[in-house]
């Protein structure tokens, strides 16, 4: 890994397998992080994600899943390409969920800029899961992370 990434991080109080699930199946992440998917991760596929109250998508190429540990896949986010790892480790009591996304620019002004980005959105997305897991509340922190004004 490049010494430049984003990384967020979030201790769940469920099953690693239900929330490996979780991220896999766009069934709950459609709920919880973008609104449209072409299909459930599986390596090798290119699968399309959408938010439609941002007028906005991206190509994903899922390169590696380990069922309950780990998904890697390459995104073009604002036509960026980078690599995402999420890591799923069971503990006492949950799974503990690191997200990491490698990201190269040309710029110092560019790199900070989606480093900020991207750590506040995986953040906000884990946010998400959790509350979504165990509480069963839908909080929309991702969709109402940018209201018209």
């Amino acid at each position: 890994m490049n010494k430049n990434f984003a990384k967020a991080e979030m201790f769940i109080r469920k099953d690693v397998a239900e929330v490996f699930q979780a991220m896999v199946d766009p069934a709950i992440t459609t709920k919880i992080w973008f609104t449209k998917s072409s299909g459930k991760l599986e390596k090798g596929k290119n699968i399309e994600w959408e938010w439609e109250m941002y007028n906005h998508k991206v190509n994903v190429d899922v390169l590696e899943i380990v069922e309950n540990q780990k998904i890697i896949f390459n995104w073009r986010n604002h036509d960026s390409p980078s690599i995402v790892e999420w890591k799923f480790n069971k503990i006492k009591g949950g799974t503990f969920v690191s997200v990491t996304n490698e990201i190269k620019h040309d710029t110092p002004e560019k790199l900070i800029a989606e480093v900020r980005d991207s750590t506040e959105g995986f953040t906000l997305v884990l946010a998400n899961l959790k509350a979504y897991l165990e509480f069963n509340i839908l909080l929309n922190l991702v969709g109402d992370r940018f209201p018209e004004m």
